[in-house]
């Protein structure tokens, strides 16, 4: 697809999603300083849009080594830079962020992107935002539970009384901005929990489906007991949406695509598990190639591997949208905008063409 080309997508949508964490390249030692990640991450939305990809989502985090601590910002940014890709938080921690405040924020982003404004909401994997922002780590289910209804409330109603536990009370509060889209789009992000699955099928919203590695098969009771939680609640099982999201690389060839990226994804777990207080070292070359195999969810590989890994997954899930992180470990930015290039002229084009085939024939 040349830039600017205007499509009808009718496959899944195709996108991309960044963390902003800001990693050395271990090949140079180099590092990269907060204000240059974001630049970075402003012109690979702007390079995906013009591409034709669907989405582009900015995660949340609150810790020196990462730069996307205020998403919303990050995406408005991004908005004046693009036309037509859609904009999400990947994701919200939704435990940690007054729920008014949050819907005010994306309704104004909607309103500055004209109508593409989404939010990825979770509990978190990291929890530095629980003391930085006075809550208490006890009350990280509850405070997501609670928040997240009333998120749904706010995103019904110009008006809005309202009592909680974790906040002060609203007596038929105004709450504005309306976004232009009438209602933000929101999803729930699930790693390998079937109460989130669950929590998200009920609601009625959205599900980001994490999945980083090991075989896909393993996750889809989590989308079937989504879809049918949702069901049995009232909702319309086509507006129960699936995303999957996960970590890729992609180059000419998938063996290219391995050699390159070993080194960037073995660096990226062993400051990610650092974070985390594990002590496990990098990951070995024989693990790696396991671990790229390609029964697997981890996407390495040229852009035919890479659609073929994709198609397999939808053949198991059925799912409306495929995110991919590709800027981990200190990859350089060169390599990513390679990587955008791929995914959007090489990848996206055989992915929608074939899932608009299997809808057409679930049609007929």
């Amino acid at each position: 697809m040349q830039k600017g080309e205007e499509y009808k997508n009718t496959g899944i949508e195709i996108g991309l999603y960044t963390l902003g964490d800001m990693g050395s390249d271990p090949l140079t030692s180099k590092p990269i300083s907060a204000g240059q990640r974001i630049k970075e991450i402003m012109e690979a939305a702007q390079l995906a849009d013009e591409a034709g990809l669907d989405v582009f989502g900015v995660g949340e985090h609150h810790r020196l080594d990462y730069a996307t601590s205020a998403v919303p910002v990050v995406l408005a940014a991004i908005a004046q830079i693009t036309k037509r890709i859609k904009l999400t938080s990947a994701t919200t921690v939704l435990s940690t962020v007054d729920p008014v405040r949050l819907f005010e924020d994306y309704a104004t982003l909607d309103l500055v992107s004209d109508g593409r404004a989404e939010i990825i909401a979770g509990r978190g994997a990291f929890v530095e935002s629980f003391p930085l922002f006075g809550y208490d780590l006890h009350d990280y289910d509850a405070l997501f539970s609670e928040n997240i209804e009333l998120f749904l409330k706010l995103n019904e109603n110009e008006r809005v009384s309202w009592n909680g536990r974790f906040r002060s009370p609203l007596r038929n509060a105004e709450i504005a901005p309306r976004p232009l889209q009438g209602q933000i789009p929101i999803w729930v992000g699930v790693g390998g929990s079937p109460e989130s699955a669950a929590r998200a099928g009920r609601l009625g919203v959205g599900m980001a489906l994490v999945i980083l590695g090991g075989e896909p098969i393993r996750f889809k009771p989590l989308i079937d007991l989504y879809r049918k939680t949702g069901s049995e609640a009232g909702h319309d099982l086509e507006k129960l949406k699936v995303g999957v999201t996960g970590h890729g690389y992609i180059s000419k060839t998938t063996q290219q695509a391995k050699d390159e990226f070993y080194p960037y994804y073995s660096n990226y777990w062993s400051y990610v598990n650092r974070q985390r207080g594990m002590t496990s070292g990098r990951i070995s070359k024989s693990d790696f190639e396991q671990m790229t195999g390609p029964n697997t969810a981890l996407f390495v590989g040229s852009p035919q591997q890479i659609a073929e890994k994709i198609l397999q997954q939808y053949e198991l899930f059925g799912h409306q949208r495929f995110m991919a992180q590709i800027d981990i470990g200190g990859v350089p930015f060169k390599k990513i905008t390679e990587g955008i290039e791929l995914l959007a002229t090489e990848v996206a084009p055989i992915v929608r063409r074939e899932t608009s085939k299997a809808k057409n024939e679930q049609v007929v």
